[in-house]
């Protein structure tokens, strides 16, 4: 197959049939054999071996392409956002001195303190000499004129990424992308850095929501919440808050809230589990940091890697199976005799069952109204009645942003950022990961189907090979849609009608449970169920103020043709 992996000649220190993004693949196989050589008592340089590795070339060249084109759109965008201004803030959005700091913790800086202590001048002047350098940008490498402050000042406004794609049913890693470019950025995105998880966390929550015996259609409301908790013997109390800081007062299922990412109901879900056992749970899939195991864990505040994360998500996908990913299949000598295969290491984490449920609830992000997935929409994905799961996430102040995609064969994790974490986009509409990883995803899964020698096709996820023993047939709130309309600002482009799925399909009708308002009387309501016709979407609130301008509109009409 003109697709399998490629030998990397490390005597030769090249990679065949590479690329630039594949130094950082052969610092990550580097790193990966460092154990086995000194075991073995080879040199990995000098003892002329080849190393196979898992890699797929066709898919690592997609991977790369999508990453360039959506992230020197991003960083064109986060310049335009920030202006002449610094982009670097706390929490508190009070400005930080991000050049000051980096300057002072650089080893030089010692160095001159104590050689200059009398003379802060000197160092001042020592830090802002200009010289001649090489510099990274979007439209190749450019030489400049730069203090070194100037180059503090221009690599932390530089946004990066990391990205990852497993196979999950044999572990083999498809792509390795550490980051935008290895010559200036030495530090790996993949397994190196670890950042806050945000909302990409939560399907932990409701992992350990099903293992106790919850359902998809389990419903929380959407309210207020404070949940109290212990620290230093002083009891404390967290509030959270949705995304957009409101709430809707809704009975939401499971799947509904994971889809939505609805922060108010996932602490409640994560409160109700204990927060001790959704750590369990992210564990038991693959996470191997430390986890704090505090009331907010769920909203993903602990710092991870896009490896772990890919590894544990890989969980779902391989009917509950965890698979530790192996970057490098096989090496052998100059004379091509087999030293060493690598198999992936493989644990039941959970039942079929509960995984199948999983990937179900994934789903909700593109079929449940609101859901955060459903950007994707705008991407040539959607072919042969094709399913993809996924989960968005961005962390507090927008300065992490994750997409984390599953399709029927693959696991797939992004992570977008700028190294300094102080330096982050203004808003959602700028910074949130369904704008920012989610694009890179949807880029490089398009590339893939649109190749057929990948050998990887849209199709559905596979059917349980169990029985399923609770309900998922969960009600949710919908309305016709005028199909024939095509006015952008009738119907959302993101709102699609959503293909009634082989598990939902129990005749033409589902009963749907009466939502409460001041207006109605809940037990009458309940005696009449709402019917809910096949061919109806998602409403939300953007549709309804859609609906309402266009009712509005059409009275005018008629009056002007009554007159």
């Amino acid at each position: 197959d003109s697709f399998k992996t490629q030998p990397i000649n490390l005597q030769e220190g090249r990679v065949d049939n590479g690329s630039d993004g594949d130094s950082y693949l052969r610092a990550a196989v580097d790193k990966y054999l460092e154990k086995w050589c000194k075991d073995n008592n080879y040199d990995l340089y000098e003892d002329g071996l080849k190393i196979y590795t898992t890699i797929d070339s066709k898919l690592q060249k997609y991977a790369e392409e999508a990453v360039a084109d959506q992230m020197k759109t991003l960083q064109r965008r986060f310049y335009n956002v920030w202006g002449n201004e610094d982009p670097w803030e706390d929490s508190e959005k009070n400005k930080v001195d991000y050049p000051d700091r980096a300057m002072k913790n650089l080893p030089i800086y010692s160095m001159l303190t104590k050689k200059f202590k009398d003379s802060p001048d000197s160092i001042e002047a020592y830090f802002n000499k200009k010289k001649k350098m090489k510099i990274f940008t979007w439209k190749g490498d450019r030489d400049t004129s730069f203090s070194t402050l100037d180059s503090i000042r221009y690599y932390g406004k530089i946004l990066n990424t990391g990205m990852m794609t497993l196979d999950p049913f044999n572990g083999k890693i498809k792509v390795w992308v550490g980051g935008i470019d290895h010559k200036f950025f030495k530090y790996d995105h993949v397994n190196q850095a670890k950042r806050q998880a945000g909302s990409t966390f939560k399907p932990f929550a409701y992992l350990a929501a099903l293992e106790k015996g919850m359902s998809p259609c389990t419903t929380f409301t959407d309210k207020p919440v404070r949940i109290a908790y212990q620290e230093n013997g002083k009891t404390e109390y967290w509030e959270p808050r949705n995304a957009d800081w409101s709430n809707s007062y809704r009975e939401m299922s499971l799947r509904w809230a994971m889809a939505k990412s609805v922060n108010t109901v996932t602490a409640q879900v994560t409160e109700a589990v204990g927060a001790e056992n959704v750590v369990k749970w992210a564990h038991e899939c693959g996470i191997d940091s430390h986890l704090a195991s505090v009331p907010s864990v769920s909203l993903g505040p602990n710092d991870v890697s896009v490896f772990e994360m890919v590894k544990a998500y890989g969980t779902f996908l391989n009917d509950g199976i965890k698979t530790d990913p192996i970057l490098v299949e096989k090496i052998t000598d100059l004379d091509d005799n087999v030293l060493e295969e690598f198999k992936a290491k493989t644990k039941r984490a959970l039942s079929e069952e509960i995984s199948w449920l999983m990937l179900y609830m994934f789903r909700g992000g593109m079929e449940e109204p609101g859901g955060t997935s459903q950007a994707l929409w705008e991407w040539d994905l959607w072919k042969k009645n094709n399913q993809i799961g996924g989960k968005t996430g961005t962390s507090s102040d927008y300065v992490d942003a994750w997409y984390m995609g599953i399709t029927k064969d693959l696991v797939t994790g992004v992570w977008v950022g700028c190294d300094e974490r102080t330096a982050h986009f203004k808003n959602g509409e700028t910074g949130e990961g369904s704008r920012t990883a989610l694009p890179i995803f949807a880029k490089f899964m398009e590339k893939v189907y649109k190749d057929p020698s990948t050998g990887y096709t849209m199709g559905p996820f596979p059917k349980s090979k169990v029985k399923i023993t609770v309900d998922i047939n969960c009600p949710t709130p919908r309305y016709e849609v005028d199909t024939t309309s095509t006015d952008s600002m009738a119907v959302d482009s993101t709102q699609f009608d959503v293909p009634v799925t082989d598990e939902q399909q129990q005749g033409t009708e589902q009963e749907v449970q009466p939502q409460k308002t001041e207006d109605s009387k809940p037990a009458e309501a309940a005696k009449q169920p709402v019917k809910q016709p096949a061919n109806e979407a998602p409403l939300t609130k953007k549709e309804e103020r859609q609906l309402k301008r266009k009712q509005r509109q059409e009275e005018k009409e008629k009056k002007k043709n009554d007159q």
